[in-house]
C-alpha cells in the first residue's frame, strides 16, 4: 500500500516512499509506530540498548539486544538471534520509547536475552523472499492435510523463519486439539521445523487484514493492540439495533468501535430522567419510543385501544415535570404546547410525472375462460355430434333397453332367491363394467320397462 506521494510503475503499481514503513500517512505496515526521537540531533549518553523489530510487515513484533557495533538504526532491515537459526526483521522503534513500549506490555528486561547480530545482506534478503513466495502454498497444503485428519481446526496463516528452517502455523479451534499426528504430516511434507501456535479470532483477523465497514482498514490490523471486551449492552446505550450481522465485525464478534464513543452516551445518559417509560395526563397515556441523546428529546407515542396514536417529542426537563406530578398523583392537562411538537410523516418525492392520458397502451383482448362444454359420455344419450366414444345403441329397444333378437339370460343357479328379488348376477365385484350394456333405471317408474316391443300391426290398430 502507498500513500497519495509515492511514484507509479507503468502498470500503476505504487513503488513506495522508501521510508520502510515509518512514512507519516502510516498506510505502509502493519501496527505502525513512528519514531519521533530518532529524527532529532539529540546526543543521548545514557543510550538504551533495546530495539523494537517488526516481522513479516507488523504481523509480529518483538524486542531485541542492539549491541553498538552492529551501527543499527530505525527503519533498517537487521539478522536478529532465532530459537533455531536466525531471522530477518526491521527496526520499528529504539531508544526511549522502546522503554515506553516494553512497560506497557509489561515485559521485563531481564527476560530479553535474544541479540542483534548484523544488519541484514543482500543473501538474507533473497532468502527472506523466497520464504515469503511459499507461505501461501504452505497454508492451502496445511489446510488440506488438517481436514484428512478429521481435526476440528482452521489454518489462518504460516509464517516461515528468515533462514527457511522453522514454519509456524497459526490456528484457531474451539477446543483444544490433539495435533501430534498433525505435526509429523507438516514435518514430512514441508521438510522444516514445525510450531503450532493457537490465537483467537482477533487475532486472527488482525494478522490477515481487510477492510471494515467504514472503508478504512481493520482498525486491529493497523493500531490496536489491546482487546477489550465488548457487550451487547453497549449498542443497547447508543440505541442501536441488536442485528448480530451489522455489529458483527470481520472475526465474528462484536465490533471493538462500540467503545470508542460508549464513555460520552454514557455521561449524557446521566441527564436523562429515569423510570420514565410512561407519562399520563388527565385525558392520555403516552408510552417512551425513543430518545435522542445528544438533543434532549424523548420522543412518546399516544396510547389508543385501536390504532395509533400520534407520536410527540418532548424535552427531557418537560419530562421531569410531569413525572413529579404523576408521583403526587397529579395529572396536567397536556403536555405542554410549547415543549412538543407532533412528528409528521414526510411524503415521499417521487421523481416522475402522471403520464395518465398522454400515453395510450394497446388493449389486450383476454380469452374468457368459460365453462368446459365437453359432456361426460352418458350412456342413456344417443352418440355425440362431435364424434365422442359413446357405445352404439343400435339393436337397442327405445323402452325397454334390451336388444330386440335377444333372450333375457336366465337366473343364477347358486342363488335363485337372489335372481328373483334383485335379478340375474351380470357382474362379479372387482370386474370392469361393461359400457355397451344399459343398466336400467331404477328410480324411475316406468310400468312397460318389460313389455315386449310392438309390431306394425298393433301400430295400425292403436
Amino acid at each position: 500500500m502507498g500513500c497519495a506521494g509515492c511514484s507509479i510503475d507503468g502498470d500503476g503499481t505504487p513503488r513506495g516512499c522508501g521510508s520502510k514503513g515509518h512514512c507519516s500517512s502510516g498506510g505502509c505496515n502493519k501496527m505502525n509506530t513512528y519514531d519521533w526521537l530518532s529524527n532529532l540531533d539529540l546526543n543521548d549518553p545514557s543510550e538504551y540498548r533495546m530495539v523494537e523489530v517488526s516481522f513479516k510487515r507488523g504481523a509480529r513484533k518483538d524486542f531485541f539486544v542492539a549491541n553498538p557495533h552492529t551501527g543499527a538504526i530505525t527503519g533498517d532491515l537487521v539478522a536478529v538471534e532465532a530459537g533455531n537459526g536466525y531471522d530477518i526483521g526491521r527496526i520499528s522503534l529504539s531508544g526511549e520509547l522502546v522503554r515506553l513500549q516494553m512497560k506497557k506490555k509489561r515485559i521485563n528486561e531481564d527476560r530479553v536475552h535474544s541479540k542483534v547480530l548484523r544488519i541484514a545482506n543482500q543473501r538474507d534478503t533473497e532468502r527472506l523472499e523466497e520464504a515469503r513466495s511459499r507461505e501461501r502454498a504452505a497454508m492451502i497444503r496445511a489446510r488440506a492435510i488438517s481436514r484428512n485428519l478429521n481435526l476440528q481446526m482452521k489454518v489462518g496463516d504460516v509464517e516461515f523463519q528468515g533462514d527457511n528452517r522453522k514454519a509456524t502455523f497459526y490456528y484457531t479451534a474451539d477446543g483444544r486439539v490433539d495435533f501430534r499426528e498433525l505435526v509429523r504430516a507438516y514435518a514430512n511434507e514441508f521438510k522444516v521445523k514445525i510450531e503450532m501456535r493457537q490465537i483467537g479470532s482477533r487475532q486472527e483477523s488482525a494478522r490477515i487484514g481487510g477492510l471494515g465497514p467504514c472503508g478504512r482498514e481493520l482498525c486491529c490490523s493497523t493500531w490496536l493492540s489491546d482487546f477489550k471486551s465488548v457487550s451487547t449492552s453497549a449498542a443497547r446505550y447508543q440505541n442501536l439495533a441488536i442485528n448480530q450481522t451489522k455489529l458483527s465485525g470481520q472475526c465474528g464478534r462484536l465490533k471493538c468501535c462500540l467503545n470508542y464513543e460508549l464513555d460520552s452516551y454514557l455521561d449524557a445518559l446521566d441527564s436523562f430522567p429515569k423510570k420514565a417509560d410512561r407519562l399520563r395526563t388527565a385525558y392520555h397515556k403516552y408510552d417512551l419510543i425513543k430518545t435522542d441523546i445528544f438533543k434532549g428529546i424523548m420522543y412518546y407515542i399516544q396510547v389508543l385501544e385501536r390504532g395509533r396514536g400520534p407520536i410527540i417529542a418532548i424535552h427531557k426537563d418537560r419530562v421531569k415535570e410531569i413525572l413529579a406530578l404523576n408521583r403526587k398523583k397529579e395529572f396536567p392537562e397536556e403536555l405542554g404546547a410549547s415543549t412538543y411538537a407532533t412528528v409528521a410523516q414526510e411524503k415521499d418525492d417521487h421523481d416522475f410525472e402522471d403520464v395518465t392520458g398522454h400515453i395510450e397502451l394497446p388493449s389486450v383482448a383476454k380469452k374468457k375462460k368459460g365453462r368446459n362444454n365437453k359432456r361426460r359420455p352418458d350412456n342413456r344419450r344417443g352418440p355425440d355430434k362431435r364424434g365422442s366414444r359413446r357405445p352404439s345403441r343400435e339393436g337397442q329397444d327405445k323402452r325397454g333397453g334390451k336388444p330386440k333378437n335377444e333372450k333375457s339370460s336366465g337366473g343364477s343357479k347358486e342363488n335363485p332367491k337372489r335372481d328373483k328379488q334383485h335379478g340375474p348376477k351380470t357382474e362379479g365385484k372387482g370386474q370392469p363394467r361393461n359400457s355397451n350394456k344399459r343398466r336400467p333405471n331404477k328410480n324411475r317408474n316406468n310400468k312397460n320397462r318389460n313389455r315386449p316391443p310392438l309390431s306394425n300391426d298393433d301400430t295400425k290398430k292403436t
